[in-house]
């Protein structure tokens, strides 16, 4: 047996296996991704109802969508500083910092997406 990587389908399976089990565990362990998939239930069909063409309903659901990527990649952030240690190092707290920064931003393209959209 050979220890070539994955490819094909074979390879599609892993990764769709490795994506699975990371939402799982974010929506598990982070109350702040377990709140944004809700929001995310409610407002992504009202999105799809409310957009009047195809590109307002990709803005609409896209903004939304992208504040749960943003928040994962931030999760990932945080897991990785909290694996290397527990002391407090200014660079760690500067990471974690700059990864919530972007959940905010990701947050406020969103209200601001939805009601440039709606309004107009």
């Amino acid at each position: 047996m050979t220890d070539e990587p994955a490819r094909g389908l074979r390879r599609l399976r892993q990764a769709s296996r490795y994506s699975w089990q990371g939402l799982r565990a974010a929506y598990a362990h982070e109350e702040a991704f377990r709140q944004e998939v809700w929001l995310c239930l409610v407002l992504l069909p009202l999105g799809l109802w409310l957009g009047d063409d195809g590109v307002e309903r990709a803005l609409l659901a896209g903004s939304l969508l992208l504040v749960l990527m943003v928040e994962l990649l931030n999760t990932a952030v945080e897991n990785a500083i909290d694996r290397i240690g527990s002391e407090r190092h200014e660079l760690s707290g500067r990471a974690k910092d700059v990864g919530s920064a972007a959940v905010l931003v990701a947050l406020a393209n969103a209200v601001l997406v939805w009601l440039l959209v709606l309004s107009g």
